[in-house]
């Protein structure tokens, strides 16, 4: 049996506003809250620095973004340091003139900048229009051993594509963090809005159970409409799911928060080795995957 190890995690759900000074204040707030309650690791939701414009295409937004490692990473570097906690911070980056990503910067406890993951999935929906912001990733899906485990980030439309989980935890990661800025077209709420919700969590959960993983969805809160109109409703339910997809703690769907909960990763052992599905995959039949759809030539 394995030794027991823990960790504890805090998931920030906050709520954004237009101005970045004022959402970085926010959040350092509440990283250090997190860390006075004992959190060794401390997630932020997605692009939490500004309001979630992809509601619209507008060139003026591309003013929002920064180079990783930059100003934001610099700062959460010095915070990292000082309490001692692993940061994941989702950002807007700059990569080259002409050319975006949707990126989450990794940081140790030590005050360390790791590395990042940029967004893989980049999707295309009413309000959600991000292909006209961000390149698709090309880092590829990564862990990163940090003084409090090994940590693995995809950002919210990641979170629909198993393949996505299935390769981050194969590259060792114990813990999936998913910054992610996801809610409801006002309009659709009462008739979609409580199957969506559970979708989301739904899928994620799996995702848990699949790889035998700790998963970990931060959201944001609130109704932003940047650029007028009905806008979006953030529906929060940050949670934390175990390795048996089981459901450890979940957030409000309207309060900022902290969710804190201490992981025992020795469990990712025992789960696996009850439930084996790392050993019964046939690698050899999964040819297909590469392949958009069906037999094709």
């Amino acid at each position: 049996m394995a030794l027991k190890q823990t960790t504890t995690v805090g998931l920030v759900q906050m709520r954004c506003v237009k101005e970045p000074a004022a959402n970085l204040k926010n959040a350092e707030r509440f990283i250090r809250k997190a860390a006075k309650q004992g959190a060794q690791v401390v997630c932020l939701p997605e692009l939490f620095l500004s309001e979630y414009f992809c509601q619209s295409e507008d060139h003026a937004h591309f003013q929002l973004a920064e180079s990783i490692p930059g100003p934001t990473t610099k700062k959460m570097e010095a915070l990292a340091k000082e309490l001692k906690v692993v940061l994941i911070a989702s950002l807007f980056e700059r990569r080259a003139p002409g050319l975006y990503h949707n990126t989450t910067a990794i940081i140790d406890a030590n005050g360390k900048y790791l590395g990042k993951y940029r967004k893989m999935h980049i999707p295309d929906d009413p309000a959600f229009y991000e292909k006209f912001y961000f390149t698709p990733g090309d880092l590829g899906f990564r862990s990163w051993s940090t003084k409090a485990g090994n940590v693995g980030v995809l950002i919210c439309w990641d979170q629909w594509y198993p393949e996505a989980a299935r390769l981050t935890a194969l590259q060792g990661a114990e813990m999936l963090f998913y910054p992610t800025a996801i809610g409801w077209h006002p309009s659709e709420k009462k008739k979609f809005g409580a199957k969506q919700r559970e979708a989301w969590q739904l899928a994620q959960r799996a995702h848990a159970l699949a790889n035998g993983v700790y998963v970990m969805g931060v959201n944001r809160i609130g109704h932003e409409a940047p650029v007028g109109g009905a806008g979006l409703e953030f529906w929060g339910s940050s949670f934390i799911a175990a390795p048996d997809g089981s459901l450890l703690a979940e957030a409000s769907v309207d309060r900022e928060e902290v969710l804190i909960a201490t992981l025992d990763l020795s469990l990712i052992d025992t789960q696996r080795t009850h439930w084996p599905f790392f050993r019964d995959r046939r690698i050899d039949a999964y040819e297909g995957l590469t392949k958009r759809y069906g037999d094709i030539s």
